[in-house]
């Protein structure tokens, strides 16, 4: 969108265009007399390097053959970027020929410093300078070309403000607006949503289709209008949008057309490729979203870029949204392929880097938004139960980093998962650039055989996908060669790549992905990228996936312990941070060791003891909650709402939420508290607990909120982690490695009692997609904790699916309570065992730990068709 700006921009700027011949390198100035650059490269026969960093210094590549540089000063008047729809100087190449070819261009300052690339495949590449003002140097890698070459354009973005309101008409739920030449439309749907579009043209387009949003919602015709002299009213059964006549402004209020929801103060702003709204910020007024922002979920006096780049760490933004939602009560979602800069400052700026305005926006707390919003761009989907388990990554086939190997020896790796007792739900086999496969389908019965299933990765294309999921292929991993900068194509790709599995398999497509944009979260797992390893790459993850779900991204991670480096201590913390994430995957064969700078691999087990017995600690502890964690996801499928949460989302009255310390943890649903360690030491300082009663997991402890906890103990095999009280948390039983071999006739409740809480399971058969025909069970627990008693409610499963048990055993840890004297199941007394081992030995009874202070119950089988009631009397 930004080079379809660009190629505009010499006849839309009444400035001269200044031409630059290919020099080393050229050059071009940007300034109030020269608004706008463009300058030719050379003709490359074939792709040269493979990154910047590669290029030869400019001397030694006198002509431009390996790689074109072009220098580019800017020269603006102070504040000249403080309120442009396009936050900087757009910078674009444009081949002379159509591609399948590959040019990769790169932005430094004079300092050397990276400000800005697009290393995708897209044409033209194009790309932002942020707040461009002093000399530049461009860099364009051929990477992959074919006797071609391209035109580089910049320009210097001018701007236009809407005047005085021309003309208002309108019923029924559509009104429309004018101002001069800008046209706008406002159109008040079901749902509560309103859709207000705006163009200087004076005629409306919609880019994007119904690629994004597939359905549009229907107008809602109970609406009508009035004139109050100031502005026209247009008021719906929940909110009234003004239209403010001089200038023209828009505002929207609550029903009672006083309480402002948003407010505009300044009139729509556009430029030569770009368009703003431009609103007033409340005093105390928060802001989320945007996607995957590496680093971020609170966005308050910061600036958001909402685009597709491949910086994969803090400050990156590749699984970026044009979506936010503000404290105020509301929404807005762009509708656009086009990037965007949004300026949460004093004055609030959303700019689109394209010169219409197409907002959607969703009214209510910061879940209905999401389930608003998701509702449009389509909800989380719902992932097998195998692709919650741990994921391995590996080349197995041509890998120039590990030597020759065979698709089959992924059966090995495989292996070692079982022997050392690891989940494991699927593995790549062929993960990487130019990495090839073979005998698929006996790879993958082996790995069924192994408890896992086989996922394959696609550099440019899913045209074999078919084939594939026919070979056994259940897992695929689109990557930025095919999914190119993003936008339109990373969804495309999404949307085929899960479909392709589901026409050809009765599975559910379960696709990873990189690069993406909104509406990706009906389709695909995101991940933030190919990482190096530090405390910093640990620290900066916990409020990137929490901060994801802010904008219905329910699925979002990164590879444990990074790709590139490896540490065992590092290793292991960042598999604690992810325990809770809703997805997790090990990348191997890319790693070297921090210390020796040897090749390693990064499987769990390969550092050894202590190591080991570490991680499995925690990835088996992963395994026992799938019940909560599947739960979890068909909530998500069903509100929008990822399992993943910045503590903001279940605390939004509490300020705290927002602070230093909350940022680096998260909640997983609303019963843990996860607060990672994220540097090299055994204490773990500044764990926010906000109101409620949270049990340390691994002791007991209580602690009464809101409270900050500093000094905790927490060496390398503790992960701090809090149960809130009320919590009834479904398990699987102890030593569960997979959801193949687990003992489908128990189910552990891990109860937490205060008052009154409950829990309803949601279970189907994992794997096919029945599901959606309604094929699955919910099961109600309620506790009820009195003055003499606790009684664990137990209801019937009500609802079927494929291989549903008739009946089960249950084992409930009830904590806190002490030793009760009696405990019962449907008034029959179970016997007191004289320790756990003996509680495990026996077909029923009960046991009190004293040094833990829990009481384990274990039943008999009961039928699922009915409910009964546990009771520990005190």
């Amino acid at each position: 969108m930004i080079g379809t700006a660009a190629l505009l921009g010499a006849a839309l700027l009444g400035a001269p265009a200044q031409q630059a011949k290919a020099a080393t390198p050229g050059s071009g100035v940007l300034d109030d007399g020269h608004k706008s650059v463009t300058w030719q490269s050379p003709v490359y026969a074939a792709g040269t390097v493979g990154d910047p960093g590669k290029c030869p210094a400019a001397a030694d590549d006198p002509d431009n053959k390996v790689c074109d540089r072009f220098d580019l000063k800017v020269s603006v008047p102070d504040g000249y970027w403080d309120d442009n729809p396009e936050g900087g100087v757009p910078v674009s190449i444009e081949w002379a020929k159509q591609p399948t070819d590959d040019f990769d261009m790169y932005v430094f300052d004079d300092a050397g410093k990276q400000v800005a690339a697009s290393a995708g495949t897209a044409d033209p590449e194009a790309t932002v300078i942020p707040k461009a003002d002093g000399t530049y140097h461009v860099v364009v890698v051929p990477y992959d070309v074919h006797d071609n070459s391209f035109v580089g354009k910049a320009y210097l973005p001018e701007t236009t403000d809407a005047g005085d309101l021309t003309s208002f008409t309108g019923k029924d739920g559509s009104y429309t607006i004018g101002a001069g030449a800008l046209k706008a439309r406002a159109d008040f749907l079901t749902g509560g949503q309103l859709r207000l579009q705006a163009d200087p043209s004076g005629t409306f387009s919609d880019p994007a289709g119904s690629q994004i949003v597939r359905k549009q919602p229907a107008l809602d015709k109970h609406t009508s209008s009035f004139d109050a002299g100031a502005y026209y009213g247009i008021r719906s059964a929940g909110a009234v949008l003004r239209v403010y006549k001089k200038p023209l402004r828009f505002g929207l209020y609550k029903a009672d057309n006083r309480t402002r929801i948003w407010q505009e103060d300044k009139p729509l702003r556009w430029s030569t490729g770009g368009m703003r709204q431009s609103l007033e910020r409340g005093k105390d007024e928060q802001f989320f979203g945007g996607g995957e922002q590496n680093g971020s979920f609170s966005h308050r006096d910061k600036t958001v870029y909402v685009a597709n780049n491949t910086n994969w760490n803090e400050g990156g933004y590749n699984n970026s949204q044009p979506f936010y939602l503000s404290s105020a009560g509301y929404g807005v979602y762009r509708n656009t392929f086009a990037p965007g800069v949004y300026d949460f400052g004093p004055s609030v700026h959303a700019g689109q880097q394209e010169r219409r305005l197409d907002a959607y926006y969703f009214l209510g707390d910061a879940k209905k938004v999401i389930g608003g919003y998701t509702s449009l761009v389509g909800k989380p989907f719902m992932p097998p139960v195998y692709g919650l388990e741990p994921g391995d990554a590996d080349c197995y086939l041509h890998n120039a980093n590990q030597g020759e190997r065979h698709t089959l020896d992924a059966l090995k790796v495989a292996d070692g998962y079982v022997d050392n007792q690891l989940p494991l739900g699927w593995m790549l086999v062929n993960d990487g650039y130019g990495c090839g496969y073979e005998n698929l389908a006996e790879t993958s019965k082996g790995l069924q055989d192994r408890g896992a299933e086989m996922g394959l990765w696609t550099q440019d294309g899913i045209d074999k996908l078919a084939d594939q999921v026919k070979a056994g292929q259940r897992v695929a991993k689109l990557d930025v060669a095919w999914v190119g900068n993003g936008y339109g194509m990373s969804l495309d790709a999404c949307d085929k790549a899960k479909a392709g599995i589901e026409d050809n398999s009765d599975a559910r497509g379960f696709v990873w992905m990189p690069v993406s944009w909104a509406g990706a979260q009906r389709c695909g797992v995101l991940w933030s990228g190919d990482q190096k390893l530090s405390w910093d790459f640990v620290r900066w993850q916990i409020p990137t996936y929490a901060g994801a779900t802010m904008s219905g991204i329910a699925y979002n991670t990164g590879d444990v312990g990074s790709i590139y480096s490896h540490d065992a201590k590092m290793y292991a913390r960042d598999l604690q941070a992810k325990t809770f994430l809703p997805a997790i995957m090990t990348m191997d064969g890319w790693a070297r060791d921090m210390t020796t700078g040897q090749k390693i691999n990064q499987q769990p087990w390969v550092d050894g003891e202590p190591y080991t017995s570490i991680n499995r600690k925690y990835l088996q502890l992963r395994e026992r909650l799938l019940p909560y964690l599947y739960t979890l996801s068909a909530e998500a499928a069903k509100t929008g709402v990822g399992g993943v949460r910045p503590l903001y989302l279940e605390y939004p009255d509490d300020p705290q939420t927002l602070g230093a310390n909350a940022k680096y943890e998260y909640l997983a649903g609303d019963d843990f508290l996860v607060a990672p360690v994220y540097k090299d030491s055994d204490t773990r300082d500044g764990i926010y607990l906000p109101k409620g009663t949270w049990t340390d997991y691994w002791t007991g402890k209580t602690y009464h909120g809101p409270t900050t906890v500093d000094g905790y103990h927490a060496p390398l095999d503790t992960l701090p982690l809090f149960v809130k009280s009320g919590a009834v948390v479904p398990m699987w039983p102890k030593g569960t490695t997979s959801y193949k071999s687990r003992d489908v006739h128990e189910l552990d409740w891990d109860v937490y009692p205060q008052g009154r809480s409950s829990y309803t399971l949601y279970e189907d058969d994992g794997v096919t997609r029945d599901f959606a025909k309604g094929a699955s069970a919910t099961q109600r627990v309620t506790v009820d904790q009195g003055k003499h008693a606790t009684e664990v409610n137990i209801g019937a499963s009500k609802g079927s699916y494929k291989n549903k048990p008739d009946a089960r055993a249950y084992r409930f840890t009830v904590h806190g309570e002490g030793a009760p004297h009696r405990v019962s199941v449907e008034g029959r007394t179970l016997p007191r065992v004289a320790s756990a081992d003996a509680l495990a030995a026996a077909g029923s009874g009960w046991y009190y730990d004293a040094d833990t202070g829990v009481t384990t119950v274990k039943t008999a089988r009961q039928s699922l068709d009915r409910g009964f009631t546990a009771t520990l009397r005190r």
